[in-house]
C-alpha cells in the first residue's frame, strides 16, 4: 500500500540510474540537437549558428537520400528474411531432437561474435574467384557475381551475412515463445480435425504475436543503426550502393569534419527510428493478441 513518503524514496532509489541516463542518453540528445543548428567543423572552438541550414541541405544532398534509401530497404529485408529464418528454426529446433542444445547453441554464436570478425569472415565467403560461394555456384556451372564489387550485388551481399547472423538472436526468442504457447490448444484443436499448417496459422502464430512484435522493433531498430558491416566490407562502395544512415553520418563527422550536418543526420536519424518505433506499435494493437 503506498503511502505519502513513497515518491521521496522512489525517486531516491531511481537517482542512479536517472543520473545515468541524464549523462548518456538525454545529454547527448540535446547536445547533439544543438550542434545540428551550426556549422562545427569538430576543430575549432567556434561554432558558427546555421540555424536549420544543415537540415535544408540535406533534401538535396545525393549520397544522403541514397544513404537512406539503402538503409530503408536493407533495415525492412534484414527484418523480414531474420523474422522468417528465426521462425522456422525455432519451430524446428522445439521438437525433441538428438543434439538439439547443440544445433541451438551453433546457431545463435554468430550472434554473439563480433560484427567485425564476421564481417571479416564473409569477405572471404564472398571473394568473386576463391570465395566459398563463387567456388560451389562454379561446380554447378553458374558464373558468380563480384558481389562485394558489383555495384548491384554488394547490398544483397550485406543483408545475406546478416541475415545469417540474427537468425539465431530471433530464433532464441520465437523458442522462448513457442513455451508459452499452450500445447493443450494445439491438442484439443488436433482432436477435432485441425490438421498441422491450421494449427500454426490459426493458435501458434497468433500467440507468438508479442514475440513477433518485440522481434520486429528490436531488430527493425538494430538494423537502421548498421555500421560494423559497412565499414569493414564495403565503406559504403562502391559508388555508395551500400552507404547507410550511420555510415554517412560517421564520414561527415570524422572524414570530412562537418560535425554540425553530422549531428543534423543523426537527428534525421532519431527521428525515423521513433516514429517508425510508435508506427509499428500503433499497427501492432491490429494484430498482437494477447493470451
Amino acid at each position: 500500500m503506498r503511502t505519502r513518503g513513497d515518491g521521496p524514496k522512489a525517486l531516491l532509489f531511481l537517482a542512479p540510474s536517472l543520473l545515468v541516463f541524464a549523462l548518456f542518453v538525454f545529454f547527448p540528445l540535446a547536445f547533439s540537437g544543438m550542434l545540428s543548428l551550426t556549422k562545427w567543423d569538430l576543430l575549432s572552438g567556434e561554432r558558427p549558428f546555421a540555424g536549420l541550414g544543415n537540415y535544408a541541405r540535406l533534401f538535396s544532398d545525393k549520397v544522403f537520400l541514397k544513404a537512406l534509401a539503402n538503409t530503408a530497404l536493407f533495415s525492412l529485408v534484414v527484418v523480414a528474411a531474420a523474422a522468417a529464418a528465426g521462425l522456422a528454426l525455432a519451430l524446428a529446433l522445439d521438437k525433441p531432437i538428438f543434439g538439439r542444445a547443440a544445433y541451438r547453441a551453433g546457431i545463435f554464436a554468430p550472434y554473439l561474435t563480433s560484427t567485425a570478425a564476421m564481417a571479416l569472415v564473409w569477405l572471404w565467403i564472398f571473394d568473386p574467384q576463391y570465395g566459398l560461394i563463387n567456388s560451389a555456384l562454379s561446380r554447378l556451372g553458374i558464373a558468380g557475381p563480384a558481389w562485394i564489387a558489383s555495384i548491384d550485388w554488394a547490398l544483397p551481399a550485406l543483408m545475406i551475412m546478416t541475415v545469417w547472423r540474427f537468425a539465431g538472436y530471433d530464433m532464441l526468442l520465437f523458442l522462448g515463445g513457442l513455451q508459452g504457447v499452450p500445447r493443450e490448444l494445439k491438442e484439443a484443436a488436433y482432436i477435432d480435425g485441425a490438421g498441422k499448417a491450421r494449427i500454426f496459422f490459426r493458435i501458434t502464430l497468433p500467440l507468438l504475436s508479442p514475440t513477433t512484435l518485440f522481434v520486429v522493433v528490436t531488430t527493425f531498430i538494430t538494423m537502421f543503426q548498421n555500421f560494423e558491416t559497412v565499414a569493414v566490407m564495403t565503406q559504403g562502395g562502391p559508388v555508395n550502393s551500400t552507404n547507410m544512415l550511420v555510415f554517412y553520418l560517421y564520414q561527415n563527422a570524422f572524414q570530412f569534419y562537418e560535425a554540425g550536418y553530422a549531428s543534423a543526420i543523426a537527428s534525421v536519424l532519431f527521428a525515423i527510428v521513433v516514429a517508425a518505433t510508435a508506427l509499428q506499435m500503433w499497427a501492432s494493437k491490429r494484430w498482437v493478441h494477447y493470451a
